[in-house]
């Protein structure tokens, strides 16, 4: 219910705002009417995943902040009934959804300190696209894979440098799982149902894997 409320609202006030942009430019007449609507069509094909790419970040930045600690409590049922064991925190709801919401701004500052450099790389001509799309992809599946299992690692107060190590420590599996991560956010109302999923798929994979043993 959460994340639907969040991008419900990010949906609504994304979609009213470029297609309130995007409205003097699908209203141009032209001469040539078979030229006008395949121009309109792109048009309306590039806006709609104009919006859904804004949805995207701002469900990753809005949408994991609130339901940081309600995650935390999925991926700590998930590793105590499944594969009993429990990490005690002594600390009340309130300071451990502290917790949980510092870690996962900490997460937020990564991807946006990766992901904007990316981005301005896009503007230099020719080999910009290039570099910016296959490395804003390749970021974003780490960034999947890191988001998803930083739940237990957060409850063992690992430090962010370590999370990064133990997540790239399994390059090919963290990259594929954080590819399936990415592409079920990025599809509208089902990453409102998945990403709770995708909590304990990260929390089951963090076990069956074996993660924790490049920390040993």
């Amino acid at each position: 219910m959460i994340n639907l409320i969040i991008y419900g609202t990010v949906f609504f006030y994304t979609y009213k705002w470029i297609m309130g942009m995007s409205e003097e430019a699908l209203e141009i007449s032209v001469s040539n009417n078979i030229l006008f609507e395949i121009v309109r069509t792109f048009l309306k094909i590039f806006y709609f995943i104009l919006i859904l790419l804004i949805c995207y970040f701002l469900f990753i930045i809005f949408g994991g902040i609130v339901s940081a600690p309600f995650n935390e409590k999925i991926s700590g049922f998930i590793e105590e009934k499944v594969y009993n064991e429990k990490v005690v925190s002594d600390l009340p709801f309130i300071k451990d959804a502290v917790e949980s919401i510092k870690a996962e701004l900490k997460k937020i500052l990564f991807y946006l300190s990766g992901i904007i450099p990316l981005f301005l790389i896009n503007f230099i001509p020719m080999i910009g696209s290039v570099i910016s799309l296959v490395g804003g992809t390749g970021f974003s599946f780490f960034f999947n894979a890191l988001d998803y299992l930083d739940y237990p690692l957060t409850r063992r107060m690992t430090g962010f440098r370590e999370k990064l190590k133990i997540v790239n420590s399994k390059k090919m599996l963290s990259y594929g799982f954080g590819a399936m991560g990415f592409i079920l956010t990025f599809i509208p109302i089902v990453n409102v149902f998945m990403k709770p999923i995708l909590v304990a798929s990260g929390t089951s994979l963090f076990y069956e894997k074996e993660y924790l043993k490049v920390n040993s």
